[in-house]
């Protein structure tokens, strides 16, 4: 059938198209993003992403590749980078001093205060660095999917969700990859001792290290919980479809530590231990994508939530 509709039909139209066109376009987590990045980062050819090794810097670069995709300003002290000297300390090595790298990005909202989130992208190489839980195992390559491919993966996806969501929020983010976390957190405490923002303009610091093995019967360990009084209100009416625990303590297991003790609030997101933790074994095929997205869809939620309040005060937890 062909008949000419009436004028009023074309104009109820064009205003139509026009609130459509209007409205934001939320950029939501998408799993396929999140494997290609886990089995890019834990692939053999990456052999580990030891401290100092070519594959790290590797991984550097690719996480560097994505920040500059999505359009967020370098942070870092050369561009993106923020260059530090890490000493390997619980194994004798003759190149004990290596070089590393936080990998900084920033969405600048032209606000006063600047919410962090981050994780660390090294891993323990072939396990000749130290750390390794297989003494059988050490000489093979540890792929480190879970610790922490998984934690820079939720980075890399939450930088894009904030860089593409068409909303100006009322905070800045500021997105690190640290470097050297497995030889004693040494990333972000360089970055909380040479930092690229004031320290006293940081909302809070959020902070992902193995997200990416989600046991239903244990949950979500939501650590940090008890470091500032705003938390329980920002996670009011908080729900999700899978389980999430709140615990207190602040200090202690990650990079969230260098920040809690300059009394900055923190939590950080854990899926737990599991067989895997530093072995060989821990792939990405053992990674639980749809729970990793879950836990990432949360956080969002705690992100946006803390944006409704005021800066946050923090309270010390030990």
């Amino acid at each position: 059938m062909n008949m000419k509709a009436p004028f009023s039909f074309y104009i109820i139209a064009l205003h139509f198209l026009l609130f459509v066109s209007a409205q934001p376009v939320l950029a939501q987590i998408k799993q396929e993003n999140l494997k290609k990045h886990i089995y890019y980062l834990a692939d053999d050819n990456m052999k580990g992403r030891g401290i100092g090794s070519k594959q790290v810097k590797k991984a550097a670069r690719y996480i560097e590749k994505h920040f500059k995709q999505y359009g967020l300003e370098p942070k870092g002290e050369i561009g993106y980078r923020q260059p530090f000297e890490a000493r390997v300390r619980r194994v004798v090595v003759k190149d004990s001093i290596r070089q590393a790298d936080n990998v900084i990005g920033y969405i600048d909202n032209d606000a006063p205060y600047t919410i962090i989130i981050g994780a660390h992208y090294d891993h323990l190489g072939d396990g000749r660095q130290g750390g390794s839980r297989d003494s059988l195992g050490v000489g093979e390559i540890h792929n480190g999917a879970d610790d922490n491919a998984s934690g820079v993966a939720g980075l890399l996806e939450l930088a894009r969700h904030y860089s593409n969501n068409a909303i100006t929020e009322p905070f800045n983010l500021l997105f690190i990859a640290f470097g050297a976390e497995e030889l004693g957190l040494i990333g972000s405490r360089y970055f909380t001792e040479n930092p690229t923002i004031p320290l006293e303009n940081i909302h809070w610091m959020l902070n992902m290290d193995m997200i990416g093995r989600y046991n239903p019967d244990n949950g979500v360990a939501v650590i940090g919980y008890g470091t500032s009084s705003k938390f329980p209100t920002i996670f009011e009416n908080i729900t999700s479809d899978i389980k999430f625990n709140l615990s207190r303590d602040g200090n202690g297991g990650s990079d969230q530590t260098s920040f809690y003790r300059k009394d900055i609030p923190v939590l950080f997101f854990h899926t737990g231990g599991h067989d895997d933790y530093h072995k060989p074994g821990d792939d990405p095929e053992k990674i639980d994508y749809n729970a990793l997205e879950s836990i990432l869809k949360l956080e969002i939620d705690v992100i946006d939530n803390s944006m409704k309040q005021d800066k946050m005060d923090f309270q010390w937890t030990n």
